[in-house]
């Protein structure tokens, strides 16, 4: 009797852990919305090839005070 009892206590104490687990995640989803929307639209409309990190590098500039002296 005991074993059952153990195994039907731990099916619900996973349904109610699952059931947090849903209600925190829509809670989220709910709170940050427009956020949400605006990132995956961003992500949705960029472009895969694009690397932005490209954009940060700073070249040499290849006409620089020391080569024209020379």
């Amino acid at each position: 009797m005991k074993k059952a009892a153990t195994k039907q206590g731990s099916l619900k104490e996973a349904a109610i852990v699952m059931s947090a687990l849903a209600f925190g995640w829509l809670a989220i989803e709910l709170a940050f919305k427009p956020w949400l929307d605006k990132a995956r639209s961003t992500l949705n409309n960029s472009d895969p090839d694009h690397d932005p990190d490209e954009d940060d590098v700073v070249l040499p500039d290849t006409n620089s005070d020391d080569q024209k002296r020379s």
